[in-house]
Order: structure tokens, then C-alpha cells, then sequence
């Protein structure tokens, strides 16, 4: 797992590459991004796109000066976090969400 951040001069957006390798998820066939950006919206999830080597990437614009909670859905089934979030919350149902910052 990894997250790559990109702050661009001439606008205030933060590009963020959310990255997971094969082992990440277990060879899972589809994982979605859902998260405050997408007001944790099944139907709005972003898909990320699968490679060859079964790694799977996408990369988002987020506002800058914010902070967006996010989790990954796996094979529609299993909720993952990712080990290199900024930094993690308690969802208030049973377990953390990730933190990214786009400061």
C-alpha cells in the first residue's frame, strides 16, 4: 500500500495516488475508493484500476487545507485500510478510518 502526494503551484489541488499491490489485497478482483470526497457513496465508489501484476492504483484531485477520511472496499465485500494514511479515526461503528491530508 502506499499513498503519493503532488501539491500543484498554479492550483490549489493536491494530486493523491492511492496504490495497493496483489498481497495488499489478497488477489482481489475489484477494489473501490469511498471515502469523504464521495460522501461515502456506494453507487459514487472510485473504481481503481487493475494491472496485470493484480496491483491496483488511482489517482484523485483533493482540495488542498483539508483532510478526508477514506477506506478501501474489496471484492465489494471487505472494508481495508491502508497501513501509510497520515493517519487513522474511529468511525464511531466498529472500527478506524484512514486520514489523508492535503496540506
Amino acid at each position: 500500500m502506499s499513498i503519493k502526494k503532488q501539491f500543484l503551484k498554479s492550483k490549489p489541488v493536491c494530486k493523491v495516488t492511492f496504490s495497493l499491490t496483489s498481497e495488499d489485497t489478497m488477489n482481489a478482483e475489484k477494489v473501490q475508493l469511498l471515502g469523504d470526497f464521495n460522501d461515502w457513496n456506494v453507487k459514487e465508489a472510485i473504481d481503481l484500476k487493475k494491472f496485470k501484476n493484480g496491483s491496483f492504483k488511482t489517482t484523485l484531485d483533493l482540495e488542498t487545507s483539508k483532510s478526508y477520511q477514506f477506506k478501501y472496499l474489496v471484492d465489494d465485500s471487505k472494508w481495508e485500510n491502508d497501513a501509510t494514511a497520515d493517519s487513522y479515526v474511529n468511525n464511531g461503528i466498529d472500527s478506524d478510518d484512514n486520514f489523508v491530508v492535503a496540506l
